[in-house]
């Protein structure tokens, strides 16, 4: 399919890591898809052919593969879904870029700077368009609080201050996310919960001119929740980013591992003539399940401001905005937009190279 896709063309999707027995995909990006016209499912590969059909059984997908060297061959393919662990993103990633493919990648694009850089100058060279799973930016809740600042609904902004829990990286860990306390598989607290949020304020704030960071592991030994069983944890589970934003705002981030008996999501952006409130009960912000709330001028205490109708334009959703395929749902309309129109508005592998440069800059003040 051209950079520039026809309105009545459906994109041939293939995805890479979708399961019979469930897991992100499945839960996530196939409702997604279902809810967004202009997309069909053709392909599907998993990790063994066993296992790719009984997916494509389950899931009605008539393309089933046992590699993805298979799917990204298939000329029915037009866009490759990579949603597999993050160490395997490259290789993948690698393979449907040299296969022609336009590529939808899971956030982390790359496990670190140097594999992202890598993967967004193979696609440019190769004239691709390219897509990464940043979904936050595209969550109505986001989308009107970023409208409201520019709007000017708190005047100048101030400062902004968020305080937020990564539910994973605690005292216990899920069997199947014992890879996420290792710092050499690239899913961390700063890479995932951190990263998805980060993009989404520097989105409606601006990014940062200055910072600093101060990052910890407080527990070095987690246990798994189901055996009991205790395991080393290499990553840090302790983030706090202070610093000042384009147009002069102060920022100040932190993270915590795991959830607090407090709060565990609350982002206040403050400004000369109103203050804005985002609450969750997650530092996930890429779920998109958060209230917003406000008050400006003469108002004396803060009051919910629902998000308006016009910013959800899928009707398959109604009702759903609970579902974590909601947020990654109104991503996949942003992309389909821009195939259609030849806009650039979804986050793409050049915006991964920088939003990793912001984490490695953030880990590198740490360290100072």
């Amino acid at each position: 399919m051209p950079s520039h896709a026809s309105a009545a063309t459906p994109i041939g999707v293939g995805v890479i890591g979708l399961s019979a027995s469930g897991g992100w995909a499945a839960r996530a990006h196939l409702p997604a898809l279902a809810a967004v016209p202009g997309y069909e499912v053709r392909a599907l590969s998993a990790s063994t052919p066993e296992s790719a059909r009984a997916a494509g059984e389950k899931y009605g997908i008539p393309l089933a593969f046992g590699s993805a060297e298979e799917l990204v061959r298939r000329p029915e393919v037009d866009l490759v879904v990579v949603t597999v662990k993050i160490p395997h993103h490259r290789e993948l990633v690698l393979a449907a870029l040299e296969a022609g493919k336009m590529v939808l990648s899971e956030w982390p694009l790359g496990n670190g700077l140097a594999e992202t850089e890598e993967l967004a100058a193979a696609a440019e060279a190769r004239g691709l368009r390219t897509f990464v799973g940043l979904q936050a930016r595209s969550a109505p809740p986001v989308r009107y609080v970023s409208d409201l600042i520019a709007d000017g609904y708190v005047g100048e902004v101030l400062s902004t201050s968020l305080i937020a829990s990564g539910r994973r990286w605690g005292a216990e860990f899920e069997p199947g996310g014992a890879y996420l306390l290792d710092r050499g598989n690239g899913g961390s607290l700063l890479t995932i919960p951190f990263g998805h949020t980060v993009d989404a304020v520097t989105m409606a704030l601006g990014e940062f001119t200055d910072l600093d960071a101060t990052m910890a592991t407080r527990r070095a030994k987690v246990r798994n929740e189901v055996t009991g069983e205790t395991a080393r944890m290499t990553v840090e589970d302790q983030i706090a980013v202070s610093g000042v934003l384009e147009g002069g705002a102060v920022a100040s981030l932190h993270f915590r591992g795991g959830l607090s008996r407090a709060t565990n999501f609350h982002w206040e952006i403050n400004g000369t003539a109103g203050d804005l409130l985002v609450t969750g009960d997650s530092g996930h912000l890429q779920f998109g399940q958060v209230a917003v709330h406000g008050a400006r001028g003469e108002d004396t205490a803060l009051a919910e401001l629902p998000v308006p109708a016009a910013y959800s334009t899928l009707p398959a959703l109604a009702g759903r905005t609970t579902e974590v395929a909601y947020t990654v749902a109104h991503a996949y309309e942003q992309i389909r937009t821009d195939l259609v129109a030849g806009t650039h508005r979804a986050p793409d592998f050049a915006h991964a190279v920088r939003r990793h440069r912001l984490l490695d800059r953030i880990a590198r003040a740490a360290a100072f």
